[in-house]
């Protein structure tokens, strides 16, 4: 008898073991033994729980046809899928109907108001990338259903923070530009030639995510500008709007899927460039100070397919519970002719001389955070 329950315990804990493991780019099972369907997503921990929300794609398209699903988990290796929190509608009057496209879908809490709240990038059925709207969703409980309340280009009537009057008065337009990518072009788009192009009906928002501060502050932070900057802004209290105060990050950058934590009181944020489906080098920023400046350094990834980040995109940065500065790199591996099939690329970010870095691993634990940092440091070059 003795022996027998030895033999339980030491299976529970082979079976412990392997639920602690991650297979970057393997198929990732639910427990229903599909393939997670949530791409492009971000996590939620509520309640002891973490919450995995991402786009549910087909197999033949990116669009929506089915919303943003949910799925849920206690060790982050195995997941339960929870329901379809935002369900995409019938009705061809809806900014949601069938065929719309919805991306990078983020949930955050509101200690305040006890509402879940959702953001995605929204673009209208067949219409393309023009939109490029900010969608937002709320729900009472954080498996949905969420109600979609609406969308908008965030900022309207509001130059950024870190505008100078002369680029706020600045007349170029894009019109005049029969070329871009001309140092005169450069030029004028650094000065806010989009952003005043755009002034009026609010600011370009495609690539997202969200970020809520110590303080419960919560900030959207968006590829806009035709996807040559990213934008900073603060949300109202209630998490449903934009208050009209924003900073823009490395203008003519080109930087999409933005990624932001923070630790030991910095931010830092990584990103990619905009090469579409296909993969590219990831980008490194930090900062002291939310509203900057922010500073960039070379590509935080190591190793073979570095300039690829192999072979993925980020979409979010996971705060390991119950760890101490454990933080895990979320990405999206993607196969737009298969779209159903994009895989999920996790790796633990390490640091060295308190700077992240990345390198490609075929299965790691959580325990790689109990390891020492590295000391080394990246050379790095500014951006306002």
């Amino acid at each position: 008898m003795k022996k027998y329950v030895i033999c339980v315990l030491l299976l529970c804990a082979v079976s412990a073991l392997q639920a602690q493991t991650f297979y970057p780019g393997k198929i990732w099972k639910d427990n229903t033994g599909l393939h997670i369907n949530a791409h492009g997503g971000g996590i939620l921990y509520h309640g002891g729980k973490y919450y995995w929300f991402g786009e549910h794609k087909g197999e033949r398209s990116n669009s929506a046809f089915v919303g943003v699903t949910c799925y849920s988990s206690d060790n982050l290796c195995d997941w339960t899928y929870e329901s379809v929190a935002l369900s995409v509608e019938k009705d061809p009057r809806s900014e949601i109907v069938e065929g719309c496209i919805i991306e990078r879908p983020k949930v955050i809490y509101n200690a305040k108001t006890k509402k879940f709240v959702m953001y995605f990038h929204l673009d209208l059925k067949d219409k393309g990338y023009v939109a490029a709207r900010a969608g937002i969703a709320v729900s009472n409980k954080v498996t949905g259903p969420y109600t979609y309340l609406k969308s908008y280009r965030p900022n309207a009537g509001f130059f950024s923070e870190n505008m100078t009057e002369a680029q706020r008065a600045a007349t170029a337009k894009p019109e005049d530009f029969i070329e871009w990518w001309t140092p005169e072009w450069r030029k004028a788009v650094e000065d806010g030639m989009f952003v005043r192009r755009d002034f009026a009906g609010g600011q370009m928002s495609r690539d997202m995510t969200l970020y809520v501060d110590d303080a419960g502050k919560a900030y959207h932070i968006y590829a806009s500008e035709e996807n040559l900057t990213l934008h900073i802004a603060e949300l109202s209290d209630d998490y449903l709007s934009h208050t009209g105060k924003y900073i823009r990050v490395a203008p003519t950058g080109h930087n999409e899927a933005p990624a932001i934590f923070k630790k030991d009181g910095k931010y830092y944020m990584i990103t990619s460039g905009c090469t579409g489906w296909a993969p590219n080098a990831a980008r490194l920023f930090s900062a002291d100070d939310i509203w900057g400046h922010w500073t960039e350094y070379p590509n935080p990834c190591r190793g073979e397919d570095a300039e690829l980040t192999f072979h993925s995109q980020s979409t979010y940065i996971l705060s390991v519970q119950g760890k101490k500065d454990a933080f895990i790199f979320m990405a999206d591996r993607w196969t737009p002719e298969n779209p159903i099939d994009g895989r999920y690329v996790w790796l633990p970010i390490r640091f060295e001389n308190g700077l992240p870095v990345l390198e490609w691993q075929d299965k790691w634990e959580l325990t790689v955070f109990d390891q020492p940092e590295r000391e080394s440091v990246l050379p790095g070059s500014n951006y306002r």
